[in-house]
């Protein structure tokens, strides 16, 4: 296995206000799958995606990317692992505001060995006529097929998607799905989605259910449906 999850525990405040966000989570995902983390609000999904993405740290148990256990790792060789391997992607598109769109993507580029093709890449993302744009002159869903060029530019093994649709209208987040499922067949790149919109499930290879910091469900879409087709 490529991600490997084991009996992840997380618990934030003390005492009496102690709360346990993640309870023994166990799962782990195929090199190139698209897996989708799924539950409400407060299930404890974007903690997990967090410590995945080495940006928490768990209280107990371990992730393991390609046979490399993140808590081993010191800070500064932490730091490099994210820098080289994960890619972010957040509701929010924290794009810098005085560069323009290429510009932006470039800065993930800088922290690659081997960045994918600049051109190429807006091209993919459907940005090259809008390459010269600032941030404030771009629709929602622009900033964020933006946000993902900046995220996939470094090749990342695994692409860490936090609600990406979460501020953007439906047709919008639907483009930004395809967006991803195309990403993910091109480049290959392992997908981690965060969601707690139940459609989305349908367009995962694997699809884990949270609620109360514990895995309902965890099972393999047999018949994936196209992120062009989902419905909600």
């Amino acid at each position: 296995m490529f991600l490997e999850i084991s009996d992840l525990r997380k618990s934030f405040g003390s005492g009496d206000n102690k709360t346990e966000v993640l309870r023994g989570i166990n799962f782990s995902a195929d090199k190139g799958e698209i897996c989708v983390l799924l539950g409400p609000s407060g299930s404890g999904k974007s903690t997990l995606l967090n410590i995945i993405g080495g940006i928490d740290c768990a209280d107990g148990g371990y992730v393991s990317i390609g046979g490399e256990k993140t808590a081993d790792m010191k800070e500064k060789v932490l730091t490099a692992y994210r820098r080289k391997h994960l890619g972010y992607v957040f509701q929010m598109y924290n794009l810098i505001p005085n560069l323009n769109v290429k510009e932006n993507i470039e800065v993930g580029a800088y922290l690659s060995d081997h960045p994918l093709d600049i051109d190429e890449l807006l091209h993919t993302l459907g940005l090259y006529e809008h390459r010269n744009k600032l941030p404030n002159q771009l629709s929602g869903g622009q900033q964020q097929r933006t946000a993902i060029g900046r995220a996939i530019v470094k090749n990342p093994d695994i692409l860490l998607c936090d609600e990406p649709t979460g501020a953007l209208d439906y047709n919008t987040s639907k483009e930004i799905l395809k967006l991803i499922e195309d990403v993910n067949g091109k480049y290959g790149n392992t997908v981690i989605m965060v969601t707690h919109n139940d459609a989305i499930k349908n367009m995962a290879d694997r699809v884990i259910k949270l609620r109360d910091g514990q895995i309902r469900k965890d099972y393999r879409n047999e018949e994936k449906i196209p992120a062009s087709e989902l419905d909600w």
